[in-house]
């Protein structure tokens, strides 16, 4: 991650004021805070943050924010945005007046924890399931509050899109979707609730088709295509556990149905508590399928834990027991400009 390539996500990773007043930290930083501003001590230490375990790093360009913001004299060093990284490698390393970003231990951790475990359960299901793309369906699964981070993460792991604007929009992308449940119940038939779509959406919105609603899935898959023609891009399976979930032999027969009805164009997504052995499962049985929708599966992953160490202190190396006192190795890491 060079400075200029971290720049281009300025503005898009904005830190929140409660953040910025340190309501999110916790408590004994602020009375660090205050302890040391009484006794008018104020060091320049170095602080190296490390993950506890191997995965995909996702969180520093909004960690490079809020640095950017309390310290922007700091000298920091940090691994790419996406990176894969092993077991305490240093991926954050930050040289600074310990007043100016101590309090903020909190929120630079939290940063990286939960979008390192997302990413990293993104990065899983993304290289059992290449070259099938998967997109994320997760948001629904988290508080609104930290549903762009989540899907800003599974894209960071692979996915090539998620759900939410929100989310596709701190990545750059477009976000992606179908026709939910609630629009083919309304309408009550799926070629119905399909030709809605179609006429009213933009064109350049895929135009695919959920199929599991009222009837057979094969049988809606023709009657849509039929119905839209050369427009429809795909069809969605989506079918619930009290009917038996998608399973391989449905793709492979909602595949066979579509050729022979004329539609080989037709694409199939399917979604619906699709997880990592799932999709093992689709690929081991040879399962046509040309994308998966992910929810639970990258949404629910724990957090990798991070720690952040105390390595030097005005120029003189130092670390708590258990650890090794000064700066750490680390080639991979860049500078990253705050200026």
């Amino acid at each position: 991650m060079t400075g200029g390539d971290e720049g281009s996500k300025r503005g898009t990773m904005a830190i929140a004021e409660a953040i910025l007043r340190g309501d999110t930290a916790d408590i004994y930083f602020a009375r660090t805070q205050i302890i040391l501003a009484k006794e008018g001590i104020d060091p320049s230490v170095v602080m190296e943050i490390f993950p506890g375990r191997a995965g995909i790093l996702c969180g520093i360009h909004q960690a490079v924010e809020l640095l950017r913001a309390v310290a922007p004299d700091a000298s920091v060093d940090a691994l790419d945005e996406g990176a894969a990284m092993s077991a305490k490698e240093i991926a954050l390393r930050i040289r600074a007046r310990y007043s100016t970003f101590g309090l903020y231990e909190t929120a630079l951790l939290g940063m990286l924890a939960q979008p390192s475990g997302w990413a990293t359960a993104a990065r899983a299901l993304v290289d059992a399931a290449a070259p099938v793309p998967v997109i994320s369906f997760g948001a629904r699964h988290v508080h609104p509050d930290v549903a762009a981070r989540l899907e800003y993460a599974a894209i960071v792991g692979g996915c090539v899109t998620g759900a939410t604007p929100a989310g596709a929009r701190l990545a750059g992308k477009q976000p992606a979707g179908t026709i939910p449940h609630a629009l083919v119940l309304i309408f009550g038939d799926t070629v119905k609730a399909a030709q809605a779509f179609d006429q009213w959406m933009p064109r350049e919105i895929n135009r695919i088709a959920l199929v599991d609603t009222f009837h057979d899935e094969a049988e809606e898959a023709i009657r849509v295509a039929q119905a839209l023609g050369d427009r429809l891009w795909g069809i969605r399976l989506d079918t619930p556990g009290e009917r038996g979930r998608v399973t391989p032999d449905l793709v492979k027969e909602v595949r066979a149905r579509l050729d022979q009805a004329g539609f080989p164009k037709v694409k199939i997504v399917v979604s619906g508590g699709v997880d990592l052995e799932r999709i093992q499962l689709f690929r081991a049985q040879g399962a046509p399928v040309d994308a998966y929708g992910v929810g639970s599966a990258i949404s629910a992953a724990p957090p990798i834990d991070f720690t952040g160490d105390i390595k030097e202190i005005e120029g003189k190396p130092i670390a708590k027991r258990g650890r090794i006192p000064g700066i750490t190795h680390n080639p991979r890491l860049k500078r990253i400009e705050l200026r």
